[in-house]
């Protein structure tokens, strides 16, 4: 047996969705799906979730192709999921060009995903502001001093703009403050995924319908 022929037998025998899971009734869920989220957070927060609200924010780069990365959620209104964003990195270059977007949730706890796609908008410049200054200290240093995804020539040069940045911040606090950038992805569709031992998974779809201003609910097949 070659090492791809074992490491394929690992894979398959690592154990996935096993239950048991909470009760589903989609029936029940509420008429936008802001608030489904918030409902199926509480319970992931009640069952003992890790992070959940780390989401995986997924863009597309000048030459169509994907890109993903973890972020964290700041909240959800109205307008939608927020996250932020340096406006210099990768992601805040790949917004700025082509605002469409996509969030992925994913709960393995309770077996639950939650996916949205939709355009993501900058917020103002005064709500970016805000999330700025109420980062801790030290977030906002390491934020500025890294050139995000660029070459590091070595762990001393990271070092050393660490301390110039903090020894900059020390004079003015709000150095770095217009590059950072708050998005609300609105959505256009968003999909509640339970899933089930069983692999008859249940999923309940959001669609925005723009003419309505209302969302339709549709059950999706597993």
């Amino acid at each position: 047996m070659n090492s791809d022929d074992s490491f394929r037998i690992e894979l398959r025998n690592t154990k996935v969705l096993e239950g048991p899971f909470p009760d589903l009734d989609f029936n029940t869920f509420p008429e936008t799906p802001h608030d489904a989220f918030k409902l199926w957070f509480h319970e992931a927060v009640s069952a003992g979730v890790k992070e959940p609200h780390a989401m995986t924010l997924s863009t597309v780069d000048e030459s169509g192709y994907p890109d993903a990365r973890v972020l964290i959620l700041k909240n959800v209104d109205a307008r939608g999921w927020h996250f932020a964003v340096k406006a210099d990195s990768p992601k805040g270059k790949q917004l700025q060009r082509n605002g469409r977007a996509a969030l992925t949730f994913y709960w393995p706890q309770v077996a639950r995903q939650i996916r949205l796609r939709g355009k993501a908008i900058a917020l103002s410049d005064e709500e970016s502001a805000i999330d700025f200054q109420t980062r801790p200290l030290a977030s906002r240093i390491s934020a500025l001093a890294s050139k995000q995804s660029e070459i590091l020539s070595s762990r001393g040069a990271l070092t050393r703009n660490l301390a110039e940045t903090e020894a900059k911040m020390a004079e003015d606090p709000l150095m770095g403050v217009k590059k950072w950038r708050v998005y609300a992805l609105q959505p256009d569709v968003v999909e509640f995924w339970q899933g089930s031992d069983t692999r008859l998974h249940q999923r309940l779809q959001y669609l925005y319908k723009e003419e309505e201003d209302k969302w339709q609910r549709d059950l999706l097949w597993p």
